[in-house]
């Protein structure tokens, strides 16, 4: 008696749909394209259908097929594979993700490694935290620059001074002193000639009150200070780079570590029953290491 083609699977793995189910999204979409040994199955399942007696066919007209199970959206992908020529293959795990690459990617913009890895759950707090940085940073900077440039209003109005051509220490030198005079003479006494301010060259002032210039002196180190908190906002900015950098490295890891546990080391074989001189049937073997 002649019998019907039958396609046996190892009890090892039996990939049911249930087993397909289990695999997050990303492995399913990556796996499913690496099924190549189905196309190469098929191609020896056919003739030896073709070669069947009509007494094998059913009742109904359909010809016997052998039924393996596996999800048919995992069939799908690997039915594409059908001129594949070798049987027996190593199933890579496809999908990892570079360490490396994470790192550089968050490095770049903190998050953004973490997305790359799917791990955007503790990237998003990276991102944020660059946002709220660089808020923090401009704020710093518009209103340094705001009391910058109000004290100087306000020493032209109050001291005289002229502020074409003055550096910064010109102005701090014009808030620590009432006038040019006491300036020159505290210069003379400490024997730095060399600091002396010419009061022809437009360098003279004289502030209205002693109140005024402690008022003006008190706004520019306001000034000074948001630009000096500009400084550790730029090494916090470093600092959420690097931190990031180095939670994606971390998560590629994480992820690598959780393809391998699921996929693991998959290997696929096939062979035909009877020889190829007496083809009845296939058998696929499907193993997997834990």
């Amino acid at each position: 008696m002649t019998r019907s083609p039958v396609l046996i699977l190892s009890s090892l793995l039996f990939f049911s749909p249930a087993l397909a189910s289990d695999l997050p999204e990303s492995f399913q979409s990556k796996f499913e394209s690496r099924l190549h040994f189905i196309g190469a199955a098929e191609q020896l399942i056919r003739p030896a259908q073709r070669d069947e007696p009509a007494s094998t066919k059913m009742t109904n007209g359909a010809e016997p097929r052998a039924r393996v199970g596996i999800s048919s959206r995992l069939l799908s992908g690997a039915t594409r594979a059908r001129e594949r020529p070798d049987l027996t293959m190593q199933i890579e795990s496809q999908g990892e993700k570079s360490a490396a690459l994470a790192a550089l990617y968050s490095l770049l913009l903190p998050g953004m490694g973490e997305l790359y890895t799917d791990g955007f759950g503790s990237g998003k707090y990276f991102m944020i935290a660059e946002g709220a940085l660089w808020l923090t940073f401009a704020v710093f900077e518009t209103y340094g620059n705001a009391l910058r440039d109000d004290s100087r209003v306000y020493a032209i109005s109050r001291a005289g001074i002229d502020p074409v051509g003055k550096d910064d220490q010109y102005y701090v030198d014009v808030g620590n002193f009432l006038d040019i005079d006491e300036y020159n003479e505290k210069q003379l006494r400490d024997r730095e000639p060399e600091n002396l301010y010419d009061p022809a060259a437009g360098y003279a002032w004289q502030w209205d009150s002693d109140a005024s210039r402690a008022a003006y002196r008190e706004q520019r180190i306001d000034s000074e200070t948001m630009f000096n908190n500009k400084k550790f906002v730029v090494a916090a900015v470093l600092i959420n780079h690097v931190a990031s950098a180095i939670n994606a490295a971390r998560s590629a890891i994480s992820f690598n570590d959780a393809l391998k546990s699921v996929l693991g080391d998959l290997r696929v074989s096939a062979g035909v029953m009877g020889g190829v001189r007496n083809p009845h049937g296939l058998v696929v073997t499907l193993s997997k290491g834990f």
